[in-house]
């Protein structure tokens, strides 16, 4: 424990805390999109949709991924883990969620203006892409294949 000393177990800690709020919102988002997508643009119940995915992106999804990802830049000099095989794997996953977020805000915008540009299939699918990168980061952490 180089710089962190006493504080490493508590910025672990807190990393997980916000990984488990992140993925919790980027789960929610696309069903929230289903739903959404069912209403009429213009209606008093697409307008609550907008509000209700507004709040989750600006209270829960955003302040997120800001945390997850400024401490998990401390984690990784504290370890020194640029040098690990796994975490590089897991960088390339954690890059592709923060994409995924992008998306999400994107389309929270497009619904947001009316346009309804995938099928209610198509935004399933989309929600299987945060359980898939997981399943991949926690191997790479917990089992370190290489």
């Amino acid at each position: 424990m180089a710089y962190l000393g006493a504080a490493y177990p508590w910025v672990k800690a807190a990393h997980l805390i916000f990984v488990i709020f992140l993925m919790a919102g980027l789960f929610m988002m696309p069903r929230f999109f289903v739903y959404h997508q069912e209403t009429a643009p213009g209606s008093p119940e697409d307008q609550r949709w907008i509000e209700r995915e507004g709040r989750l992106l600006r209270i829960i999804l955003n302040p997120s991924l800001i945390l997850v990802w400024l401490l998990g830049l401390m984690l990784m000099v504290e370890i020194g883990a640029w040098h690990f095989g796994w975490f590089h794997l897991k960088l390339l996953f954690v890059l592709g969620l923060s994409g995924y977020h992008g998306w999400i805000a994107g389309y929270t915008r497009k619904l947001a203006r009316g346009q309804r540009p995938m099928s209610d299939r198509q935004l399933r699918m989309m929600n299987e892409i945060p359980g898939v990168a997981a399943a991949v980061i926690v191997i790479a952490v917990i089992v370190k294949p290489f």
